[in-house]
């Protein structure tokens, strides 16, 4: 073998290593405990007691459903701003000021952001007091307990991923394509929905699946500023393998989740990819 084929063998098999190990083998073993029982026994009892229960279905609709409006929110809020570092500054210094402040907060823990937010929604907090001291509003708004709580702080957490990833999608589109719509006589508008924004499509579906994924898979987040009124997919996955230590039918809800997210991101990419089209 020679040495070129030898470099690429060790390019190709360590990541695949690396694949098999971390990915493919734990999520083996989750698969196989999920369709047994405790004595080993092969069994789809786990199955059935998710799919069966009207109750899985309504945790999975508020886990899908905060996932869907944390990742719209996203959107709305990163494009905007993912457009303004690119074509808005021009002075690189406050550039990279702002991408600093942007991804700085990656680098703390999501406990830790999680608490801050409680602390700044609490009744006291500084948001209800800012509110009621403009006026805004007469009495305390509840954010702690429920799902826009959580919204709030998973935005927060998640908004870097897609502003990033639009951010270089805007980056890549060719200000000459823009040049030559607007010398053909269109307006700034129709230049955006007809040329930037479908050239930048590709970037914002692919922000929009990360957030959306680590949304609907958040466990701290949910479980801290939900303050144990409201119950999405992952902390039930949680208090199985934690606290009823049942790994069968914590595994059979891993499954499920993962199954049920693939299939809906998939459903948005046929779509995404449809309409580009």
């Amino acid at each position: 073998m020679s040495t070129t084929a030898r470099r690429v063998s060790l390019l190709v098999g360590l990541p695949s290593l690396f694949f098999l190990a971390f990915f493919l083998a734990p999520m083996t073993v989750v698969a196989l405990a999920s369709l047994t029982d405790a004595s080993g026994n092969l069994t789809f009892v786990n199955y059935a007691r998710i799919l069966l229960d009207q109750y899985h279905w309504d945790v999975l609709w508020v886990t899908f459903r905060i996932g869907a409006i944390t990742t719209i929110a996203c959107v709305l809020i990163g494009y905007p701003l993912a457009w303004y570092l690119v074509r808005i500054v021009d002075w690189r210094p406050w550039r990279r000021v702002c991408v600093i402040l942007l991804i700085v907060p990656l680098f703390t823990s999501n406990i830790v952001r999680s608490f801050g937010w409680m602390v700044l929604l609490g009744r006291n907090g500084l948001v209800n007091d800012s509110l009621q001291t403009l006026g805004l509003i007469e009495r305390p708004i509840r954010f702690i307990g429920i799902e826009l709580g959580i919204v709030i702080g998973l935005v927060y957490i998640l908004l870097p991923f897609i502003v990033l990833a639009v951010g270089n999608s805007v980056a890549d589109v060719d200000p000459s394509l823009e040049q030559a719509s607007a010398d053909l006589g269109a307006r700034p508008a129709t230049t955006f929905w007809t040329v930037t924004f479908p050239l930048c499509l590709p970037g914002l579906m692919a922000g929009a699946v990360m957030v959306f994924m680590l949304a609907v898979s958040a466990y701290v987040t949910p479980a801290l500023l939900s303050g144990g009124r409201i119950t999405v997919f992952s902390m039930l996955i949680f208090q199985q393998y934690s606290s009823v230590f049942d790994f069968n039918y914590g595994g059979a809800l891993s499954i499920t989740m993962l199954v049920l997210t693939l299939v809906l991101v998939a459903t948005a990419g046929r779509v995404g990819a449809t309409k580009g089209a």
